[in-house]
């Protein structure tokens, strides 16, 4: 099988998420881009990027480049596409536009490889299980007030989800942030995992400060408490805190996971998919973490982050942050706060072309 057509798309969709009801609509959007690569066999291989802002058309760019470099060969041969990109694109570094390129060519390659054999990427990687659990993420957000926190949580309950994770970090005191957890907390009873999300805004003191006021609320983690790169940091907070604390979504490549990991900075491993490098890198990380005894969560897009997880022994849950749902024809299902692996070929999912010229930039 060879490579020998590339179609990519910019998109401008809606910052909207569907799990959020009742606050008024965003205005602003999100940018993606699209990939799709044509065999000779008739077989095509999806994948997507994004994070790009400002630099949307330069990632495009980034991703004709590498899918056009490309062009000819084997898509199932993963490693070598990898290693072929890298030698050509690597002197501009192993993070930004680089790996975000880099992972949707990856992605579309994995996807193929499924469809190449009649099996589902989760089953090419090892097939463990045949869903995994899920979060709902992106519903409880900083900018929400408390009292919405109260209502969104329950009805978060009522759609099935056992898991739920909520904002912290910009309240302008500490009483405010325990008090934000509190309300969660008793809105969802003492059942439900809470995990809370801080995007590095703490100091290290502060982190361990709010961390110990909050163990009564038995978070289930605690999640970039403070800057991604202060392993230091980030591990005398896991020491001071009972509380799980997990990061990893933003660091480019493997490398810097080894540090996350050798420092014992974190006790949750959460790999994004496009920062990584692809699938292959993200397998290669959560290899890992698996040799720190260490479980694995996902950052986004539940629709391939659902093939991972379920396939590795410590893949802990699957962050269902429903940004690109919309992008496809079908998605994986969801029953009882669980995804379930597509059974169909590769990743199982098609670009819904109707959305595609909807949303497309021109």
């Amino acid at each position: 099988m060879k490579i020998t057509h590339v179609t990519t798309r910019v998109l401008r969709t809606p910052a909207d998420n569907p799990l959020v009801v009742g606050l008024p609509e965003p205005t602003d959007t999100r940018e993606f881009v699209t990939l799709e690569l044509g065999t000779d066999q008739g077989l095509v291989g999806v994948g997507l990027t994004f994070f790009g802002g400002a630099l949307t058309p330069a990632l495009k760019a980034a991703v004709d480049a590498f899918a056009n470099l490309v062009m000819g060969d084997d898509p199932t041969q993963v490693e070598a596409i990898v290693a072929k990109i890298r030698r050509a694109a690597g002197s501009a570094g192993p993070g930004g536009i680089f790996a975000l390129a880099l992972s949707a060519v990856d992605m579309a390659c994995w996807d193929l490889k499924g469809k190449a054999v009649n099996q589902s990427v989760c089953a090419v990687l090892g097939g463990l299980r045949d869903s995994a659990p899920t979060y709902a993420s992106g519903a409880l957000m900083r900018q929400h007030p408390v009292d919405y926190l109260a209502t969104a949580g329950p009805r978060l309950v009522s759609m099935g989800f056992r898991q739920m994770k909520m904002q912290c970090g910009s309240e302008p005191t500490i009483a405010a942030s325990v008090e934000r957890v509190r309300v969660m907390r008793e809105a969802i009873g003492p059942d439900i995992d809470l995990m809370c999300d801080i995007n590095q805004l703490w100091s290290v003191h502060h982190a361990i400060d709010v961390g110990q006021r909050i163990l009564p609320y038995h978070l289930y983690w605690l999640e970039d408490p403070t800057t991604h790169d202060d392993y230091h940091g980030l591990a005398r907070i896991a020491a001071a805190l009972d509380t799980p604390i997990a990061a990893g979504e933003y660091h480019y490549g493997i490398v810097p996971f080894r540090h996350l990991l050798e420092a014992r900075s974190i006790d949750i491993v959460m790999i994004d998919l496009l920062r990584v490098g692809g699938i292959t890198q993200w397998m290669k990380v959560a290899g890992m973490a698996e040799a720190f005894n260490l479980p694995v969560v996902s950052h986004l897009i539940p629709e391939i982050h659902v093939h991972l997880v379920a396939a590795i022994p410590h893949g802990l849950t699957v962050e269902y942050m429903p940004w690109t749902l919309r992008l496809y024809e079908e998605t994986p299902a969801l029953e009882n706060g669980r995804l379930v692996v597509p059974k169909k070929p590769g990743l199982g999912l098609a670009f819904d072309q109707a959305v595609l010229k909807k949303y497309q930039v021109s």
